[in-house]
């Protein structure tokens, strides 16, 4: 069984900064793609960003040029820099690996 544990969420002001990270263990040995999603109250799950073993990576249009997905230097694990934050931003931001495994989110809030 993948387990998916975030860490950094938090509060900041709209055009802060905030760096998400994502650790997966257990049952994987080295992910093909991994991702970040968020869901605010009263909408869906949406995509953010997503990032491949190779490097590539893809950004909803709502978040690019704000946000950068990366690779860290440790085994499954990335992050998710999150730069000039709006209000709209606010959400909780789930970890993902492989479509198929979640972590329990960690919450942002922007303020204005």
């Amino acid at each position: 069984q993948v387990r998916l544990v975030e860490s950094g969420g938090g509060s900041a002001q709209a055009g802060g900064s905030l760096r998400l990270s994502c650790a997966a263990s257990g049952s994987i040995y080295s992910f093909y793609v991994m991702g970040w999603y968020r869901q605010a109250p009263e909408k869906q799950r949406e995509l953010v960003a997503t990032i491949t073993r190779g490097g590539n990576t893809n950004y909803a249009d709502s978040v690019k040029g704000r946000f950068t997905i990366s690779k860290g230097s440790v085994k499954n694990t990335v992050y998710l820099q999150m730069n000039s934050l709006k209000p709209e931003d606010t959400a909780v931001y789930y970890c993902n690996a492989e479509s198929t495994s979640w972590g329990k989110g960690t919450l942002v809030t922007v303020s204005s």
